[in-house]
């Protein structure tokens, strides 16, 4: 089996005992709140500054290697990481220990969301946690475009990308081949240095394939036994795995358009709870889908089947990443050095800007007027507002910190309930 190739397929090994590797990549995952920004900053610490098991320049390109793929791109980087330092065995366990706790902290929320979400208090605070997310998202869309956005190529592509998912409803894999192509057309990124000879894996076919039998068994085996809600969910979540460019914020609006509008699994102020709830835990903030899947099988079957969607959900959405991670790593430098590759993501990078702009807007539409827009402007909810305006103060205040912010609003939104303004 694949173990028995494990020492073939890292990097140079490093001296560190059993116990110290996964002491560290058990901190790092304990630890992982924050976003992707936090969560590679705090690795680096780790791995590079205190552990010294990674250099700058290999830190460096891993990251630049994980951006490139779909998937959470922090937990790939631990994928990595675990990988180079003890192999196979080490990839998996570092990319498990970085999603498992934030897995079952995703698990227990939804349980309680379920049972007690539609207690007078829990609407009054994921009322103040719905106007928080909206501060989250418009940060991190302005956070984003001031990297992406640096032409009036990239802004072409996030305009067009915006009105096709916003206005129009384009399929979100349209548009990201749409800006692919645009961007190997229209941007340069050349790429003089020449990779360096790499080790490749043992037999990458042979993972490859491995890696795509265990990833599709269970969608097989739910067609096969006529589980139809399961099947479906299963291969929603498995073709986003392989689309999951841009992060958790780039695929709320197209699961926005999916799952909401057009499976009708979960409404959108549920999809809105998902989002703030995740951003409390540690862990990729892909866990969303988790969360969602936990909702949405529960108004299919119960607790039951609840538990059930959630898990069947993270195996689709995260074995890929540790395929990607197993079969791409030995690669690294010759993926890094090619052009016309780091040109389509370019033009990914900047739709997928246009995307978070459609869902920053979606989200702020939906809490600004519950009713609809159909009653007019005027049938703003004032709660709600005063929440949004709370929540960037907060934002500011508090540097960023989400766990605080969320906590606060969310207190705020229990006190305006309090005081019967909801």
């Amino acid at each position: 089996m694949l173990l028995l190739h494990a020492s073939t397929w890292a990097g140079p090994m490093i001296n560190h005992t059993s116990r110290d590797f996964y002491k560290t990549f058990a901190k790092i995952g304990l630890l992982s709140f924050g976003g992707p920004a936090a969560q590679i900053a705090l690795m680096h610490r780790v791995l590079v500054d205190e552990r010294a098991w990674l250099n700058e320049s290999q830190f460096a390109g891993a990251l630049s290697f994980c951006m490139l793929l779909p998937g959470p791109e922090a937990m790939q980087l631990a994928t990595y990481a675990g990988w180079r330092l003890r192999g196979l065995a080490g990839g998996l366990a570092a990319g498990l220990l970085f999603v498992v706790p934030g897995a079952l902290v995703i698990w227990a929320l939804a349980m309680a969301y379920i049972s007690y979400g539609a207690q007078p208090w829990a609407v009054a605070a994921f009322l103040g946690i719905k106007a928080s997310v909206i501060t989250i998202v418009v940060h991190a869309l302005f956070a984003l475009a001031s990297k992406a956005l640096n032409n009036l190529a990239s802004i072409a592509i996030a305009v067009v990308a915006f009105l096709g998912i916003f206005a129009f409803g384009a399929p979100y894999p349209l548009i990201l081949l749409l800006a692919a192509f645009a961007g190997g057309l229209f941007f340069s990124c050349k790429n003089t240095d020449k990779p360096t000879p790499v080790q490749p894996a043992s037999n990458p076919i042979r993972t490859l394939f491995i890696g795509l039998v265990l990833w599709v068994t269970p969608l097989a085996v739910l067609y096969i036994t006529d589980q139809n809600f399961l099947t479906e969910l299963a291969a929603y979540f498995a073709q986003m795995a392989l689309l999951s460019f841009g992060g958790a914020y780039a695929l709320l609006g197209w699961m926005t358009q999916t799952i909401v509008q057009d499976h009708g699994w979960i409404t959108a102020p549920q999809m809105i709870d998902a989002l703030g709830l995740a951003e409390t835990t540690p862990g990729p903030l892909i866990l969303v889908t988790q969360f969602v899947s936990h909702v949405a099988g529960n108004a299919q079957g119960g607790i039951g089947m609840a538990t059930l969607a959630g898990f069947i959900t993270l195996w689709m959405v995260f074995t890929p990443c540790f395929v990607y991670i197993f079969v791409g790593a030995p690669y690294l430098e010759r993926l890094l050095a090619m052009p016309r590759l780091r040109a389509a993501l370019t033009g990914i990078t900047a739709a997928v800007t246009g995307v978070i702009a459609s869902l920053s807007l979606w989200f702020a539409l939906s809490v600004l007027w519950p009713n609809g827009l159909e009653q007019g402007f005027a049938n703003i909810s004032i709660p709600a507002l005063s929440l949004i305006l709370s929540g960037m103060g907060l934002f500011s205040l508090l540097k960023g910190n989400l766990f605080l912010l969320l906590a606060g609003n969310a207190t705020l939104g229990c006190a305006l309930g309090a005081f019967s303004f909801l």
